[in-house]
């Protein structure tokens, strides 16, 4: 019983912890705000087009993928950016390869949407 009683209590603060790492990528990072806004609309057309139930989970969970990439390119960058604020081309690799998670990520988005509108017109 004790076990379950911790297992739910570090469940709680994950989550409190994960919720106050959304709330500051959304206070902080104009960047998520333009992705959550993204996945509202991706969602609203997910679900008003005639989208097979296997075409709107994987529309759907890629937005979610863009969302947490986004999170861990923010996440790189305030470590980067509070370990030192001089210039190093480390420090911008760095970065540059966090963002380019993001844009990967998204590209899977689009071609998930591409394909499935795609098989809307030809289909």
């Amino acid at each position: 019983m004790k076990s379950l009683v911790a297992f739910f209590a570090r469940l709680k603060m994950r989550f409190i912890w994960s919720w106050a790492g959304i709330r500051d990528a959304w206070v902080h990072q104009p960047s998520f705000r333009s992705w959550i806004w993204a996945n509202f609309a991706s969602l609203v057309l997910a679900l008003v087009l005639p989208l097979s139930g296997g075409e709107r989970a994987v529309i759907l969970a890629l937005g979610v993928l863009v969302l947490a990439a986004e999170a861990m390119n923010t996440a790189i960058e305030y470590t980067v950016d509070y370990i030192s604020t001089d210039q190093h081309p480390l420090a911008g690799r760095a970065k540059d390869a966090a963002s380019a998670g993001v844009f990967l990520t998204a590209i899977a988005a689009g071609v998930a949407w591409l394909v499935a509108l795609c098989g809307l017109i030809w289909g």
